[in-house]
């Protein structure tokens, strides 16, 4: 069984939490206007972990393009 108070916890200790929020605001604000986000992401244009954020703007873009970004050689984007 998963211990989803841990996983919180977790994830306000490594900063992950706000950034969720930034994704989950940016989908709600879409959904609020009636755009048809079907099998599409809602992409930053500037990514959240560059310091972006819902300000800077964001797209919609299929699954593939938006889940897989040119890498360095240590694994960080590019």
């Amino acid at each position: 069984m998963r211990d989803y108070k841990q996983e919180y916890k977790t994830q306000k200790a490594r900063g992950e939490h706000e950034d969720r929020m930034e994704r989950q605001r940016a989908r709600r604000k879409l959904d609020a206007k009636g755009v048809d986000r079907a099998g599409k992401d809602v992409a930053h244009v500037k990514a959240l972990s560059k310091g972006g954020s819902n300000k800077d703007g964001v797209k919609l873009q299929p699954a593939s393009v938006n889940r897989s970004f040119k890498r360095k050689s240590d694994g960080s984007m590019k």
